[in-house]
C-alpha cells in the first residue's frame, strides 16, 4: 500500500473529528507539560541541596577522633580473665593532627586536589552584653580557605582583607551575627572551652544558605585561635581537602586514611541524610510523571478505541476494496504518531513555559536559604524523554486498537 494513500486516509479521520482529535492531543500535551515542570523543579531542587552541602562543607575532612573506647590496663596485663574497673577516666588526648601543616602541603601536591585547607576548629561561646550564644570558631588561612569555599562570593558585608590585616578579626556567619546584633566594627568576646577570653572585632559576615553553618560559625586567623587555645603554632586539629572531581573523595580519603592513620570523613557520609533524600525525591518524581503520562496514554487509547468503533463501517469497506491488515494498522498507527508528536510538542513548549515562569518566581527563604527564586533545571534529557514517551505511549495506544480493526470481518459488518 501507498503510504499517502494510508496518511491520507488518515488525515480524513483526524479532520472528521476535530474535536476527538483535539481532546486526545491535549491529553499528551497537559501529560508531558506537566512531567517537564514536575522533573525539571525537583532535579533543580535536589541539585540546589546537593551544591550547598558539597559548597559548605569540604569533600574530604582529615582529623584525629579522640574518645574513650579504649582497654583498661588489668585488660592488657590479664586478659581473658575477670575485671573490675570502677571509674576509668578517659584518657587526656589532644585533638591535634601531628605534623599537620607539612600533611596539609604533601596532600596539596597530590594529582586532583583543587585545594587544602589547615585548621583548628574549637567550640566557642559568643558574647556581646547580655546576649550568649555558643558556636564554633575555626582558625584558618582565610587565603586557603577562600580557594576552598569561595568566601568572597558569599561575603554578605566586609572583606577578607579585614581578617588578613587585623590579628583579632572575627569573620561571622550572618545569621550568628544578626543574633548577636553585631555589625562590621562591633566588638565580641569569645571564650573557649579551656576558659581563655578573648576580644575580637567584626571584620565581615558570611552566609552559605545553610543553617547548621550561619548560625554558629565564625573564621579569625589560624594564630589567633591557637593562642586563644594556648597551643604552639604547629597545631592543627583538621585538613579540609576538595577536590577537582567531588566522586574521587571517597576512594582518595580511603587512601588517606591508611597513610596518615588518621580518620577521613567525605561529603557523601557527611551528607548521607540529604543523598537519601534526593533519591526518595527522584523515585517519587519519576513515579508521578510516569503516571501522568501513561494516564494520558490510556486517555489516547479510549479515543482510538472510540474512532475504531465509528469508523468500523468505512474499515470494512476498505478491506472489500483491496485493503489489507497492515494497512488498516498503518491508518490508524499514522493518527496515532500524528496526535502523539503534534501534543509532545505542544507539551514541551508549555512545560518549557511554566519551567521558566517558575524559574523567576521570587521565593523568599529567610536567613536559612540563598534563593531567591525557585531552583529549576532546563536539561534537555528531560525534553527528550518527554517527547519519546508520549510518541511511545500514543503509539501503543493506537496499535492495540488499530489491530482489532485489522481483524474485522467486512462481510459481516456490510450485512449488518
Amino acid at each position: 500500500m501507498d503510504i499517502r494513500i494510508a496518511s491520507q486516509i488518515a488525515q480524513t479521520h483526524l479532520l472528521a473529528k476535530k474535536r476527538q482529535t483535539l481532546v486526545a492531543m491535549l491529553g499528551v500535551t497537559f501529560g508531558i507539560a506537566m512531567f517537564i515542570t514536575m522533573i525539571s523543579f525537583m532535579q533543580g531542587v535536589n541539585q540546589f541541596l546537593e551544591d550547598s552541602a558539597l559548597d559548605a562543607s569540604p569533600h574530604i575532612r582529615l582529623y584525629n577522633e579522640v574518645n574513650t573506647q579504649r582497654p583498661s590496663l588489668i585488660d592488657q596485663l590479664n586478659p581473658g580473665n575477670f575485671n573490675v574497673v570502677y571509674h576509668q577516666k578517659p584518657k587526656d588526648e589532644l585533638a591535634r593532627i601531628k605534623n599537620g601543616i607539612a600533611i596539609a602541603e604533601r596532600i596539596e601536591k597530590e594529582p586532583g586536589v583543587l585545594g587544602v585547607s589547615p585548621q583548628v576548629a574549637t567550640q566557642a561561646f559568643y558574647n556581646n552584653g547580655p546576649i550568649q550564644l555558643s558556636g564554633t570558631i575555626s582558625g584558618v588561612d582565610i587565603e586557603r580557605e577562600n580557594r576552598l569555599y569561595k568566601l568572597n562570593t558569599r561575603l554578605k558585608s566586609g572583606s577578607l582583607r579585614g581578617l588578613q590585616s587585623n590579628p583579632d578579626g572575627l569573620l561571622m556567619g550572618a545569621v550568628l551575627a544578626r543574633k548577636l546584633n553585631v555589625r562590621v566594627g562591633d566588638k565580641v568576646t569569645v571564650t573557649t572551652p579551656i576558659g581563655s577570653t578573648r576580644v575580637l572585632r567584626v571584620v565581615g559576615t558570611f552566609g552559605f544558605g545553610v543553617g547548621t553553618v550561619d548560625n554558629t560559625k565564625s573564621y579569625a586567623n589560624l594564630s589567633t585561635v591557637q593562642e586563644m587555645l594556648q597551643k604552639d603554632p604547629s597545631y592543627i586539629t583538621d585538613v579540609h581537602i576538595k577536590m577537582v572531581d567531588p566522586l574521587q573523595a571517597i576512594p582518595f580519603g580511603q587512601r588517606l586514611r591508611a597513610m596518615y592513620g588518621y580518620y577521613t570523613e567525605d561529603w557523601a557520609t557527611a551528607n548521607t541524610a540529604i543523598l537519601a533524600g534526593e533519591k526518595i525525591r527522584n523515585v517519587m518524581t519519576f513515579v508521578v510523571s510516569m503516571t501522568l503520562l501513561v494516564v494520558a496514554g490510556f486517555g489516547i487509547y479510549n479515543i482510538m478505541n472510540m474512532t475504531v468503533i465509528n469508523k468500523i463501517k468505512d474499515i470494512a469497506i476498505l478491506k472489500a476494496t483491496g485493503f489489507d491488515g497492515r494497512d488498516i494498522i498503518a491508518i490508524f498507527l499514522l493518527q496515532a504518531i500524528f496526535i502523539g508528536f503534534s501534543g509532545g510538542l505542544l507539551g514541551l513548549l508549555i512545560g518549557f513555559g511554566l519551567s521558566y515562569m517558575l524559574s523567576i518566581t521570587p521565593f523568599d527563604a529567610g536567613d536559612f536559604l540563598s534563593l531567591k527564586t525557585f531552583p529549576v533545571i532546563f536539561d534537555p534529557k528531560y525534553y527528550v524523554m518527554g517527547i519519546l514517551f508520549g510518541v511511545i505511549t500514543t503509539v501503543l495506544a493506537g496499535f492495540f486498537p488499530s489491530r482489532k480493526a485489522a481483524q474485522v470481518d467486512p462481510v459481516a459488518i456490510l450485512r449488518g
